[in-house]
């Protein structure tokens, strides 16, 4: 097998599996939210809330993790590019180490953030979504 068919198959693998727990995490959620539901005697807001914010953090860090899978390979050519470039333009090796470790820093850091601000605002319009599904169904059914 030739290594391109290799990571797609980890690619694929990574991915199968993130989708099998999310759905497993989410159909525990929703479970436990129903059992929440028909053991409360008043119309309260908590339940909703508590599962709409574990609702948002699945979906979050789901996203999370999609977007490092991509963002690796990605960053990758970009670190070689750069690489390379300061090689063509004669730097000794010495200070290629140097400005590559720099480099390998800032791209780190600059995905780093990247996919936190990502996952945070996914999980954010996740939660409040499912906070909204959740409550106004729970609404139609009292």
């Amino acid at each position: 097998m030739s290594k391109r068919r290799t990571w797609v198959c980890l690619f694929v693998l990574v991915y199968a599996t993130l989708l099998s727990s999310s759905w497993n995490w989410l159909k525990t959620i929703l479970f436990w939210f129903k059992q929440q539901e028909s053991q409360a005697s008043s119309a309260s807001e908590w339940p909703a809330l508590y599962a709409s914010v574990l609702l948002g953090a699945v979906f979050g860090l789901l996203s999370m993790v999609a977007a490092l899978a991509v963002a690796v390979p990605a960053t990758l050519v970009i670190w070689i590019t750069v690489v390379v470039m300061l090689t063509f333009f004669g730097k000794p090796r010495r200070v290629l180490v140097v400005e590559g470790r720099k480099i390998t820093k800032e791209i780190i850091g600059f995905v780093f953030k990247i996919l936190l601000r990502e996952g945070n605002a996914v999980a954010a319009v996740a939660a409040v979504l499912g906070y909204f599904v959740l409550f106004r169904r729970k609404c139609e059914v009292d």
